[in-house]
């Protein structure tokens, strides 16, 4: 407020307290003025004064009476914005107005201010026209990702009964939602939304754990893994882990979103990942057999899943080291392009030695006893040190390139698909069976021949006996084996580059 709207409120207070003094002298010859304030002063619209006065204050009109002994120090006063005019006569003011300007500027009324009403109005239809606008540009990026989907490149693969192309580019969609640090990214609101929104198509498989459907989202496969009510535990493990770890990895199964619903009465708990059609690597050597390139870039692929499942990554992005224990072909994927991605996560130990801790999870199951490495099944086992179950993976890992290499064409020669101990325990083994196997008899799966006149072949297999150690530290680490797969493939590439150039 400037100098001069500051004295004319101090003026006219005055001139208020004043008017409330003398308003009781009416038969003294007191003027009868005209009284227009916002203060409540006047009474029936006047007042009683020894003069009448009308002020003009930036836009602001009043109309007044003064007392004699003041009128003279205010009525003859002159301001910036400000106007005054004082006279004698009964309602003298009744029609007083302000001059067209002041000092060159107009003395017309700025506009009134708006109602709040008003402005609420505006701002909510501001809010919905912005609403609209996010929603439009949340559609036409979901459209132009899907159109990438549909232009994606098909790419060959060097296997017996694989389709070609890719897998859907799942990420293209997502990435649209995903913040980061936010584990691989979707609100859990957003995840409950999604899975609400699937279709449930097709049965593509069933086991301990409960069922698997193929179902369908905004046009794409997605899998819907269901859990049975007492697997409750591994459900919440592996929901736990996706929505606060950063596991984004080509090798390892890409997670969508997680949701417990409630269908007829009972609970039903649902994991819905990225779909691979091929199904679990079980399933696709039962009726598939590879050349050794194939078999070698298969093996990569699951060891690479593994190195970054076990590597604990310091960054704005923190991702702790995770041991899967209960790593096997059929928690295994095939993807189109003939690699693989690691998948359930119920079983997991998470260790972050950043922040020094070990999480080894509440799920009363166990993992696979036909996998399980000596120190598990003799219970020698080190429970409180995370390199003992990364340890474990590693004698799995080794069974899982047993049971890839089977399938592998050598000299025309493949076996038919085995499990790991096929031939010395029977198809469910007890967990005494295995010990007495792996721990008492040191026995370890066959080996055959023809593995060892391939270059390829004859290299997985010595990492897979280095992963079958009975000393869990004497085996070699998942980084160790990736380090050793991607030389051989690199020199294979070479070789086989070399001899195109040759011919």
């Amino acid at each position: 407020m400037g100098r001069s709207a500051l004295l004319t409120v101090v003026l006219v207070g005055v001139c208020l307290c004043l008017t409330a003094v003398y308003a009781d002298t009416e038969d003294d010859g007191k003027l009868l003025c005209i009284c227009e304030n916002g203060k409540g002063t006047c009474t029936n619209g006047t007042c009683r004064g020894d003069v009448c006065f009308y002020t003009w204050v930036q836009g602001n009109e009043e109309k007044g009476c003064f007392p004699k002994r003041t009128y003279k120090e205010h009525c003859f006063s002159s301001f910036e914005h400000f106007y005054i005019i004082c006279c004698k006569e009964n309602e003298c003011n009744a029609n007083s107005t302000p001059p067209p300007n002041i000092n060159g500027e107009p003395t017309t009324k700025p506009p009134k201010i708006p109602p709040p009403e008003l402005w609420i109005a505006m701002s909510l239809l501001l809010l919905i026209i912005t609403g609209c606008m996010c929603g439009l540009v949340v559609f036409l990026r979901f459209r132009r990702a899907r159109c990438k989907l549909r232009k994606a490149e098909d790419n060959d693969v060097t296997m017996l009964k694989v389709p070609h192309g890719d897998d859907p580019k799942y990420s293209d969609i997502f990435d649209e939602f995903c913040t980061s640090g936010s584990g691989t990214g979707l609100p859990y609101l957003v995840q409950r939304t999604m899975a609400r929104q699937i279709s449930l198509v097709e049965c593509v498989g069933k086991g301990r754990y409960g069922e698997v459907w193929r179902g369908t989202w905004m046009g794409e496969s997605v899998a819907v893994k269901i859990f049975s009510s007492r697997d409750e535990q591994s459900w919440f493990r592996e929901t736990e882990i996706y929505n606060t770890v950063q596991l984004r990895h080509d090798n390892i199964l890409g997670f969508i979103a997680s949701d417990m619903t409630s269908k007829n009465s009972s609970t039903q708990l649902w994991l819905v990942t990225h779909f691979h059609e091929l199904g679990s690597l079980y399933d696709f050597l039962q009726h598939s057999s590879l050349e050794p390139e194939s078999c070698l870039r298969m093996c990569l692929s699951v060891a690479c899943g593994l190195v970054h499942l076990h590597t604990e990554i310091v960054s704005s992005q923190e991702k702790p080291a995770i041991a899967h224990r209960d790593l096997k072909s059929r928690n295994i994927l095939v993807k189109r392009n003939g690699q693989c991605c690691i998948a359930d996560l119920g079983l997991a130990v998470i260790h972050s030695q950043s922040h020094d801790y070990l999480d080894v999870g509440n799920n009363p199951r166990v993992g696979t006893k036909r996998y399980m490495a000596p120190e598990v099944l003799d219970e020698t086992i080190r429970v409180d040190i995370f390199e003992s179950y990364k340890q474990t993976d590693i004698w799995a890992l080794g069974l899982v390139f047993w049971e890839i290499t089977r399938r592998t064409i050598v000299n025309g020669i493949v076996e038919e698909y085995r499990p790991p101990f096929f031939d010395l325990v029977p198809s469910d083994p007890s967990f005494e069976e295995m010990k007495k196997v792996v721990c008492v008899d040191h026995q370890r799966p066959s080996l055959h021949n023809r593995l060892h006149s391939h270059p390829i072949l004859s290299a997985i297999v010595k990492i897979m006996k280095e992963c079958w150690y009975q000393s869990p530290p004497a085996r070699l680490t998942a980084l160790r084996v990736r380090k050793t797969l991607s030389k051989l493939d690199h020199d294979s590439d070479f070789s086989t580059e070399k001899l195109k150039q040759d011919i």
